[in-house]
C-alpha cells in the first residue's frame, strides 16, 4: 500500500515535469524555478506521507520560489507542528506559509421542525 502511494507522488511528480516543458511563464516563474518547485512539493509530500499521524489528503502543498504553502483541515495542533517542522527541513524549502487549520471536534447539530 505504502509503494503504491509513493509510486503516485512519483507519477504526479513526473506529469508536472512533463506539463512545466510545454508551459509558459505566466507567473513570472521560469521554467527551471517550476520544475525546482515541483520537485520541492513532491519532496514535501513524501516527507507528510512517511509521518505515521498526518494524511496527504488532508494537507494541499504548494511551492512557488521556495516558499512551501500548506493548507488544508487537520485533526490536532501538533499535525499542524509537525507538518510544518517536516516541510522545513525540506532541501530548498526557503520559508513554509501555513494556512492549515483544526477540524472541528463535532459537526454543529441541525433541527429539522
Amino acid at each position: 500500500m505504502r509503494t503504491i502511494k509513493m509510486l503516485s507522488i512519483f507519477l504526479l511528480a513526473l506529469g508536472l515535469v512533463a506539463v512545466a516543458s510545454c508551459s509558459s511563464a505566466y507567473n513570472k516563474e521560469g521554467t527551471g524555478e517550476y520544475l525546482d518547485d515541483s520537485v520541492v512539493t513532491t519532496k514535501v509530500k513524501a516527507a507528510i506521507l512517511g509521518d505515521k499521524n498526518l494524511s496527504v489528503a488532508e494537507i494541499n502543498v504548494e511551492t512557488f520560489k521556495g516558499v512551501v504553502q500548506l493548507s488544508g483541515f487537520v485533526k490536532s495542533r501538533e499535525d499542524i507542528n509537525t507538518a510544518v517542522k517536516l516541510t522545513s527541513k525540506v532541501p530548498g524549502v526557503i520559508s513554509v506559509k501555513n494556512d492549515m487549520q483544526l477540524k472541528s471536534a463535532a459537526p454543529s447539530p441541525q433541527l429539522n421542525n
